[in-house]
């Protein structure tokens, strides 16, 4: 016992040597950030045995790794398969674009598809409901949040209709967005013969907001042809003419073509992996012939992840600035860009483009509100246009480039959107559509409030304080 206590001394330094060298090597194999890889680099040399224990606690990236082993290699064989495209003929306007999203998603790009933008749940939910009573022999619904509240009890009520006359109805529900309100709205989808499975269920309700790998996606398909993506949930908050203090403006779009393979794809690993069921065949990936009219526009969907579709947001999003020669519009409810996307929004606007951001002048997450006004200084110090649109508060997510090219769906530009959360996009190429964009987009600029450096600059010293507290806990909003 006594020759323990002489050289346990040495068996400490050694154990802590040995594990500042494995942490070490670590860092400098995987970390890509240079200041994040000399930071925990010193952690773990000033700090010997604790910061190694640190590093393994807080630094090594877990989220894509669990994510891959979570979920399914691919899709059933028999649904529709991702492939390469080649250069595509496209709009002037799109230039190069294409080409980068296609290598980026690995999806190709259909001609031939309508696309429709609805105004809040006055506009969406007729529309969606509709669609569902509709439906003939198929029916896929994906949500982050299914509230039991006025507008869920509608769509429970369309869905188990559908049930009732024959048709085939899956509806997932993230499993932290399930608990927005109580009782969860589950159990009314099983009693009326829904299918429905919760996608990675947590028992901890009260970090609903902030925890990880949350299925953020908002997909609806009917009969394999008919689709619906966009911003908005299940709740009746989106029936903002109704709604009073609760109300939440937000954009979802309908979709008819050859696009919807790709929505339909999507749900069918989401639903793979939630509950072990392939769903293949006519019912669910009929073929979809092109619409052929004068608003049939080009589209493709951009499904993003911490798995295989890791950073994939990130890199659309960065070639849609790459490709931007007049003007660049983003409306988004949290505006959290990292250092790079930073970078190049400044770099675009003083290379002379046009970059309006709109974003909520009240936010529903506070610390997300503080870390923006703690960061968007440099923005627009470099000439990017920042606006502030009044309440309701505005939950849509809008990205248009020059007058050809628009980016709309789930995803948010913060950290949980573009590296934590599964989400769905649509890209689209055409003219006319983003001129109907562009006027939403104006009118919210109408009513809006331009956030200045003045204005920035007359905070409390208190205030500015805790926005830049705020903002270097951004990475984890």
């Amino acid at each position: 016992m006594a020759g323990f206590f002489t050289f346990w001394p040495y068996v400490v330094a050694g154990l802590s040597f040995v594990v500042s060298v494995l942490a070490s090597c670590h860092i400098v194999l995987t970390k890509q950030n240079q200041r994040a890889a000399i930071g925990w680099l010193g952690v773990v040399w000033l700090t010997p045995l604790v910061g190694g224990m640190l590093y393994v606690a807080f630094g090594i990236n877990r989220i894509h790794r669990r994510a891959t082993r979570l979920r399914p290699k691919s899709v059933h064989p028999r649904a529709p398969q991702r492939f390469r495209s080649g250069t595509l003929a496209l709009l002037p306007a799109a230039g190069g674009l294409a080409d980068v999203v296609a290598n980026v998603t690995a999806l190709p790009l259909h001609s031939g598809n309508r696309v429709e933008a609805l105004e809040n749940g006055e506009e969406a939910y007729p529309a969606m409901l509709a669609a569902i009573e509709a439906a003939q022999s198929s029916i896929a619904f994906a949500t982050y949040i299914f509230d039991n509240d006025v507008a869920g009890q509608a769509f429970v009520a369309a869905l188990g209709r559908a049930v009732a006359r024959g048709v085939a109805v899956r509806v997932l529900v993230d499993g932290m967005g399930s608990r927005y309100s109580f009782p969860t709205i589950l159990s009314s989808l099983e009693a009326v013969g829904v299918t429905v499975k919760e996608f990675l269920p947590s028992l901890a309700p009260w970090r609903m907001g902030y925890l990880n790998l949350r299925n953020h996606r908002k997909i609806l398909v009917l009969d394999g042809n008919i689709g619906f993506t966009g911003g908005m949930n299940i709740r009746a908050g989106h029936l903002a003419a109704t709604a009073g203090a609760e109300a939440i403006q937000d954009l979802h779009f309908q979709i008819e073509g050859p696009v919807i393979e790709q929505f339909m794809a999507v749900f069918a690993e989401d639903w793979a992996f939630s509950s072990g069921e392939f769903l293949s065949g006519d019912d669910w990936f009929p073929k979809i012939h092109p619409v052929k009219d004068a608003e049939s526009l080009l589209a493709r969907g951009v499904p993003s992840g911490p798995d295989e579709d890791y950073d994939k947001l990130k890199w659309v999003l960065m070639g849609a600035l790459a490709a931007a020669k007049r003007s660049v519009r983003i409306v988004t409810p949290y505006f959290l860009p990292d250092e790079v996307m930073i970078a190049a929004l400044k770099l675009k606007a003083i290379s002379g483009i046009d970059i309006h951001i709109v974003i909520p002048e009240r936010g529903n997450l506070r610390l997300v509100e503080w870390a923006t006004h703690g960061q968007i200084a440099q923005l627009i110090a470099r000439g990017c246009r920042v606006w502030e649109s009044p309440g309701p508060f505005d939950h849509s997510k809008i990205f248009l480039v020059d007058d050809g090219w628009a980016f709309v769906g789930s995803a948010n530009w913060d950290p949980r959107s573009l590296y934590l959360n599964f989400e769905f996009n649509m890209e689209c190429y055409d003219g006319a559509f983003v001129r109907k964009l562009d006027l939403m987009v104006a009118r919210k600029i109408a009513g809006s409030r331009q956030l200045t450096l003045e204005r920035l600059g007359a905070r409390p010293l208190a205030i500015k304080l805790r926005d830049g507290l705020a903002r270097m806990l951004s990475p984890y909003l």
